[in-house]
């Protein structure tokens, strides 16, 4: 629902008033262009935004939608892949998606006041009828599942990046953070580095001590703690305050020899091997470039990896693998 969130709320404020309709991606099998839980909305007034499928079939959703709006009736629709006609409406890329379309209710936009607070929440919507209720209560899974005829997406807090020690690296990371939807906090204890002038982007720059600064956060499952300061006065401190801490990701910046004297010091401390795997050091995908910007991409493309349960290789590599019969 974030992704049409702003569209959402324009449109419940407009004079005259609209209504709108949610089509929302409940099951998918192939090559799918869009994951679960993938939103389009429609208006009654003609406007449309978000996507179910990249473009293969939003024409055909629109009108779906138009029809939802004038009946009232949820529908169920499923979209397959397309045939020699040129007007036939399917996915090119060989997938097949089902789509619930229905008409948005005050539930949703309670939704949508949560989302807008940062709270987190469930969404249960009964695929038969439509019907959605809201649960206020902290997700335990990230991704949007079916039990029976009900579809339920959670919603966990915006993802956080916290990025500790705001050098040059630090500045390309915090703009791909934000384009990539993060809320982002740089922190650092040395005033010339952390500025609003070289992090214009970020929502918040503290001026403190890594392990303060960190008190001060919550951390959980949508955090990602990005450590690039390579000075230990810095990193032991940061590592120590999260370490033990359920973060989604945990990065430290420096050589498999810098990381290995850091993990031998927090054993001595008393951190279990257990906590210190949850640290990625060297930091980041080896992408091959060495500018700050190529880094940058490389610590982003890791942090999302484990937030989605990526693997970081060449996609036709993995597709190829699962086109492969056991």
């Amino acid at each position: 629902m974030r992704e049409v969130l702003d569209e959402y709320l324009a449109w419940r404020q407009q004079i005259p008033k609209v209504e709108i309709a949610i089509a929302t991606v409940t099951e998918t099998w192939g090559s799918s262009p869009r994951p679960m839980g993938s939103k389009m909305i429609v208006s009654s007034d003609g406007k449309m935004a978000g996507s179910v499928s990249n473009g293969c079939i939003e024409g055909a959703v629109f009108e779906e939608a138009q029809k939802v709006l004038e009946s009232g009736q949820s529908r169920l629709v499923d979209y397959g892949v397309a045939d020699e006609t040129a007007f036939e409406v399917g996915l090119a890329c060989g997938g097949h998606i089902q789509v619930l379309i229905s008409v948005a209710s005050e539930v949703h936009d309670s939704l949508v006041e949560k989302l807008v607070e940062n709270r987190p929440c469930y969404l249960e919507t009964e695929l038969a009828t439509g019907d959605a209720a809201l649960l206020l209560k902290a997700p335990d899974r990230d991704q949007p599942w079916r039990d029976g005829d009900l579809f339920v997406e959670p919603f966990p807090r915006l993802p956080h990046m916290v990025i500790v020690g705001g050098i040059h690296i630090a500045v390309p990371l915090h703009r791909l953070a934000k384009l990539m939807g993060y809320r982002v906090t740089v922190v650092d204890a040395r005033a010339k580095f952390a500025t609003a002038e070289r992090f214009p982007e970020a929502d918040e720059v503290i001026v403190a001590w890594p392990d303060e600064a960190l008190a001060g956060i919550p951390i959980d499952r949508s955090t990602a703690v990005v450590i690039l300061t390579h000075d230990p006065k810095f990193d032991m401190p940061a590592l120590r305050a999260v370490l033990g801490k359920r973060a989604g990701y945990i990065g430290a910046i420096g050589s498999s020899k810098t990381n290995a004297n850091r993990f031998d010091a927090l054993r001595e401390e008393g951190f279990s091997d257990q906590a210190l795997a949850a640290v990625h050091g060297p930091i980041g995908l080896d992408l091959g470039g060495r500018g700050a910007e190529e880094t940058a991409l490389g610590i982003m493309a890791e942090v999302t990896a484990a937030r989605h349960g990526g693997t970081g290789r060449f996609m036709r590599e993995v597709r190829a693998e699962r086109s492969v019969p056991a």
